[in-house]
């Protein structure tokens, strides 16, 4: 498998996962929206819990604050399930991941790209910054100006008008939201820092 590892963290864990036996009402209904959603119907591809049951890496933040935290679960859902087919999807969210060095989501969708069929060859050169070869021309689209918002924070004039030629004014909203929707859930991971699967345990 490809490896991002994302910025160095600053220090160890913030905080502690949250046991789901000890949750308020609130953050138990947002645990039981997460987990018994749209997304637990992708369990085994893209991680949810650790083995304690324990929600992972941003939905963990997401119970911090339960009524924010659902709206922006929603939010995800949407984007995830409402919108581009499994395969663009998944190009467009390792790209953001590659783009804003977030090693917890590249390792969560990863398994998920492999299985819509991009190869360990095209996720390397997402993690290179270029555009895989093999895509066409609307993947290719979505992989250039996710990278651009993601990294720019903008498109100028004619990258507008190239993205909105090839994907058409909604798709490219999509686009927009997803690239916003990913960039969020990495602030969090920064800022919060829970513990990551990524690392190794300490002895």
């Amino acid at each position: 498998m490809t490896e991002l590892h994302g910025r160095p963290a600053a220090g160890p864990p913030r905080g502690d996962l949250r046991d789901p036996a000890g949750l308020a009402p609130d953050q138990r209904a947002l645990y039981d929206a997460i987990t018994q959603g749209p997304r637990g119907t992708e369990t085994g591809r893209i991680p949810l819990t650790d083995e304690a049951g324990r929600l992972l890496g941003p939905f963990d933040v997401m119970l911090l604050a339960p009524r924010i935290g659902d709206a922006v679960q929603r939010v995800g859902v949407a984007v995830r399930f409402g919108g581009f087919a499994t395969r663009t999807r998944e190009l467009a969210i390792l790209t953001v991941a590659a783009a804003i060095g977030s090693g917890f989501e590249w390792w969560s969708h990863e398994p998920a790209a492999l299985a819509a069929g991009i190869s360990t060859a095209q996720l390397q050169q997402l993690l290179d910054g270029e555009v895989p070869d093999g895509l066409d021309e609307r993947e290719r689209a979505v992989v250039r100006f996710a990278g651009v918002m993601a990294r720019d924070r903008r498109l100028r004039d004619e990258e507008f008008a190239e993205a909105k030629r090839v994907l058409g004014r909604e798709d490219l909203a999509v686009l927009t939201w997803l690239v916003g929707y990913y960039g969020m859930l990495g602030l969090a991971l920064e800022v919060f820092a829970p513990p990551n699967p990524l690392s190794p345990p300490e002895d």
